[in-house]
């Protein structure tokens, strides 16, 4: 069949061939030329393919839903038949399909259960350049399966932006086809950083006004999320923008319907502007766009393995993802990008954004590699390697969860939580809620979680916190709710029961706090003194404004906070009754003797804890101290207090002139050192046998500190 000409066409035969006299191929080429929907339909006659499948790998569903329907169109077809996708919540696949567009996701879920990959003769990793967690790892199990089971397996990377000569190595010393080709040029304009005092959606609104009188044409503006995208809504039409001109949202918080209506062209006579975060960044043509206005910032969740917690951080936009967004304005036409930062700027930036593997929770990858059954990830094909302190805190994590033995090997739980084919949390906790009976409602929670948040208010900021409020709006509560999100959580909450087996409609939501402990035991949540302030189970702080309804609970089970700062900021929990944690986390509960030094106190704090991580549950006064662990805990404080905190009298201090002073004149002959740095080092020899009984500061001032002195001389240093 004859395709419309595209810049990618030369480079075809050269890729047919390095793939027919090879096992993987990478291909580099601009953004626009057209790899991502001319190249799987270019490959599918290869006599090697031998009338089986390609799967296509898209890091985003709303890519692979686009590159369907393109690739579709250009056979004259409607996607499902000769081409099709799998998104969660959506398949279009036929009996005839032989192109499968998926995300990483599912993909990497049917190469766990058959790692042959039956039927499939190419996989390609598009828009590799990426890196995310999920194509990272199924690029290296490909690779495995390619080595063992699969030698006839073809593999192709894909990129306009990527380290080719590192991806052919890993693949192999892979052949490298590149294509210079673009469809349209786009010429590339600095703006510059917004003006002082000038807010980024002021800067972006008065780029994009300028733009919109200087070219035609429809703009695509990338910002970093979606408060940024409704404050620049909001500021656009403030503007007084021209009758003509639409303005328009993509993100991934809008229904799949509106995300496609977002990429269709504007109607004739007609101009729009989309505001869109990275979801617009690759392999999406959104048709009469040819003015780009970059933000330059990106949105990437970062993990601390100290703390086990994320957090959100706005960050400058790699060189490679700055390229990505200005070839969308190139797509179908010459196009123009108005870039808010400066040329010498740009050249400062990193070449590549960092790959998710160094930065991510790692808990899902462990999770997939036990199942894998790599207990040394080391034995992998890598372009980085799994940082080995996350991977050691997300095994904890699984092993707390069930999922590992000591040997960090799979067990049959966590067997079971891989097949659901969510986070590690998440599916620990639909399982052992089906078996109290609370699975439809942890199948709810599953889906809350899973999906942008569902209550909508004037301002994330001002969400309230309780979970309870998200899932009676699944329940049929709709005011206040974001629709699309709420119809998608519905329908993820119904798939998620029928994976789990349960039909139960959970119209109850007080059981939520307990489910979300089970999720995540490591964030219970203890109030600590004044309104909204908590400490977690893994001993860090968490703040609630204190209006929030939750402000004031005893006890919290927190799904979701901002890791930033030193105290966490708690985004989705709900309350949850001390006897329920208890009861669910008996095995855990520890009863402790505390016998330490209270420095606020100035004490020796002697209690009796019971205790469920760093929370107290309950505590009493211990009676029975053992004396020993008393004078050891007396010590501490003296140590920390200082010598000065000692009540020396005058008799003590002559002492130690009398002997520092004969000490002189006789070196060498044995005096003891009675300087502060030596009684500090010794306090064990000359106090401790004196503090019997001493249990406060206060209480040091009965101490004969000349006779403890003078115990330290022998009786003739004594008559000396």
């Amino acid at each position: 069949m004859a395709f419309p000409p595209l810049p990618i066409d030369p480079a075809l035969p050269r890729l047919a061939a390095a793939l027919a006299g090879g096992r993987a191929a990478v291909l580099v080429a601009e953004p626009g030329a057209g790899k991502t929907t001319r190249v799987p339909l270019a490959l599918l006659d290869a006599p090697w393919l031998e009338g089986r499948k390609i799967v296509m790998l898209e890091p985003r569903r709303l890519a692979a839903r686009a590159a369907t329907r393109r690739m579709a169109a250009t056979l004259g077809e409607q996607p499902g038949e000769t081409v099709g996708y799998r998104v969660r919540l959506e398949t279009k696949i036929g009996p005839k399909t032989r192109i499968e567009a998926v995300t990483d996701g599912l993909f990497l879920r049917r190469l766990q259960r058959d790692p042959d990959l039956p039927g499939v003769g190419l996989v390609i990793f598009d828009e590799f350049h990426e890196r995310g967690l999920e194509s990272d790892l199924s690029l290296a199990l490909c690779l495995e399966a390619q080595g063992a089971l699969r030698p006839d397996l073809r593999l192709l990377v894909m990129s306009a932006t990527l380290d080719a000569a590192a991806v052919a190595a890993l693949l192999g010393d892979a052949k490298v086809i590149e294509s210079a080709g673009r469809a349209f040029p786009v010429e590339i304009r600095w703006a510059g950083a917004p003006r002082p005092a000038e807010r980024l959606d002021a800067a972006v609104a008065r780029i994009v006004r300028g733009a919109l009188a200087a070219e035609s044409g429809s703009a695509l503006v990338f910002l970093p999320g979606l408060a940024e995208i409704r404050r620049a809504a909001e500021r656009l039409e403030e503007s007084g923008l021209p009758p003509e001109v639409d303005v328009i949202a993509l993100h991934g918080e809008l229904p799949l319907e509106q995300q496609d209506a977002a990429i269709r062209p504007a109607p004739p006579g007609r101009r729009k502007i989309v505001l869109a975060t990275s979801i617009a960044e690759t392999s999406l043509t959104i048709e009469g766009i040819r003015i780009v206005v970059d933000a330059g910032l990106a949105r990437v969740p970062r993990f601390d393995p100290a703390s086990g917690m994320s957090r959100l951080d706005t960050v400058k936009a790699s060189r490679a993802a700055a390229e990505q967004r200005s070839g969308r304005a190139g797509r179908l036409e010459p196009g123009v990008c108005w870039r808010l930062w400066s040329e010498a700027e740009h050249r400062a930036r990193p070449p590549f954004a960092t790959p998710e593997i160094r930065e991510a929770d790692l808990a899902p990858l462990a999770l997939e590699l036990a199942r894998w059954g790599a207990a040394d990830p080391g034995r992998l094909a890598w372009l980085d390697q799994p940082p080995a302190g996350a991977l050691a805190q997300a095994r904890e994590l699984l092993a707390r969860l069930g999922a590992l033995d000591a040997e960090f090997r799979l067990t049959a739980h966590g067997a079971a939580m891989a097949e659901l084919g969510l986070h590690p949390r998440l599916a620990h906790m639909m399982i052992a809620a089906r078996a109290v009976g609370l699975g439809g409602l942890a199948c709810d929670l599953a889906a809350i979680a899973g999906e942008r948040d569902v209550l909508r208010t004037a301002a994330p900021g001002q969400r309230p916190a309780d979970l309870r409020l998200r899932l009676e709006l699944l329940h049929g509560a709709e005011a206040g709710g974001a629709r699309g999100a709420v119809s998608r959580a519905r329908k993820l909450a119904r798939d998620l029961r029928q994976q789990l087996g349960v039909r139960d409609k959970a119209r109850s939501v007080e059981d939520a706090g307990l489910l979300a402990a089970l999720a995540w035991p490591d964030r219970i949540a203890q109030r600590r003194g004044a309104p909204g302030q908590f400490r977690l189970a893994n001993g860090r702080g968490a703040t609630l404004p204190e209006t929030d309804a939750l402000a004031r609970e005893a006890f919290l089970a927190v799904a979701d906070l901002d890791g930033g700062g030193a105290d966490a900021r708690i985004r989705l929990a709900a309350p949850v009754a001390q006897a329920e944690l208890e009861a669910a986390f008996a095995d855990r509960l520890e009863t402790i003797d505390e016998i330490a030094w209270d420095p606020r106190e100035e004490a020796v704090r002697m209690a009796r804890t019971r205790r469920l991580d760093a929370l107290v549950l309950a505590e009493r006064r211990l009676e029975d101290a053992a004396p020993a662990r008393l004078v050891a805990a007396m010590l501490d404080g003296v140590r920390a207090l200082g010598l000065g905190a000692l009540a020396w009298n005058p008799a003590a201090e002559e002492i130690r002139a009398r002997v520092a002073f004969v000490a002189r004149l006789e070196p060498g002959d044995g005096w003891p050192d009675l300087s502060d740095a030596a009684l500090l080092a010794t306090l064990d020899d000359w106090l401790g046998p004196r503090l019997g009984g001493v249990t406060r500061r206060t209480q040091l001032a009965r101490i004969d500190f000349a006779a403890a002195l003078g115990d330290r001389l022998d009786g003739a240093r004594r008559r000396r």
